[in-house]
C-alpha cells in the first residue's frame, strides 16, 4: 500500500444547477478505521464521494491526502459488465496472470457465498447476488481508501451480516468513507459517524464509537 496520511476537505465549494452543494465545506478524516456519514437523501453524501474520488469536479477549496491513496470505489449502483460472467467481473480488476486473476476470482465468489455461480452472466443473477459481486470485485482490487457507497442495498440480513465481516476483516487497515441510511450499519461498521444535512452539506452531529456525542 502507498503511505498514508490524513485525508483533509478544506473549505470545499460546489454549485450545481444553481444549487450550492457545498459552501466552504471542511472535515479532517483519519489515516484509517470507518467514517459513516448519514443523513437523508440528496444532501450531498454522493456527491462527496465523487468528489474525493476525483469524478466530478467543484468549484474551490482543497481535498488533500487523496493522491497518495490507492482508491477503491463501491458505487450505489453494481456497475457489473453484462457481457462476461460474474467471476470474470472480479477478474478484470485483479493484476496477475489470466490463471492466477481466475483462480483468485473464485476465492473471493466464495467468500462471498457465491460458490457455483461463477460463470453466470450479471443479468441471470438476483440483486442481492449481483451487489455480492460487486463486493467482491471492489475487495479484490483493495485499496487503502475505500468509499461505499449504500454498499449493502438489496442483501437480506443473512447476507449483509456477512458481506459486513467481510469488510472488516479484508480492510481493517484502510480508511473506509461510508454512506448509508441505515442506522444499524453505521453502529456496527463506523468508528465516527457524522450526521449530515442540507444541501449545502452541513455537519449537525459527530459521534464516536462510544456513541457519546462529540460535537
Amino acid at each position: 500500500m502507498m503511505g498514508k496520511c490524513k485525508l483533509e476537505i478544506i473549505n470545499l465549494t460546489k454549485t450545481y444547477n444553481d444549487k450550492n452543494i457545498f459552501d466552504h465545506f471542511s472535515l479532517t478524516l483519519p489515516e484509517k478505521g470507518t467514517v459513516c456519514l448519514y443523513g437523508p437523501s440528496g444532501c450531498g453524501k454522493t456527491t462527496l464521494l465523487n468528489c474525493i474520488a476525483g469524478l466530478e469536479p467543484y468549484d474551490s477549496g482543497v481535498i488533500a491526502g487523496v493522491e497518495k491513496r490507492k482508491i477503491a470505489y463501491l458505487f450505489q449502483e453494481n456497475r457489473l459488465l453484462p457481457w462476461i460472467s460474474a467471476a470474470e467481473n472480479i477478474a478484470a480488476v485483479l493484476r496477475g496472470n489470466e490463471i492466477q486473476n481466475r483462480e483468485e476470482a473464485r476465492i473471493w465468489m466464495r467468500l462471498v457465498g457465491l460458490e457455483g455461480e461463477e460463470d453466470k452472466l450479471p443479468a441471470q443473477l438476483s440483486g442481492g447476488m449481483k451487489r455480492r459481486v460487486a463486493i467482491a470485485r471492489v475487495l479484490a482490487y483493495g485499496g487503502d481508501l475505500f468509499l461505499l457507497d449504500e454498499p449493502f442495498r438489496g442483501l437480506d440480513p443473512e447476507s449483509k451480516e456477512q458481506m459486513i465481516s467481510l469488510i472488516k476483516q479484508r480492510t481493517n487497515d484502510a480508511l473506509k468513507i461510508l454512506v448509508t441510511h441505515d442506522k444499524q450499519e453505521a453502529e456496527i461498521l463506523a468508528d465516527i459517524t457524522y450526521i449530515l444535512s442540507g444541501p449545502p452539506v452541513k455537519i449537525d452531529k459527530k459521534i464516536e464509537r462510544n456513541l457519546q456525542e462529540v460535537m
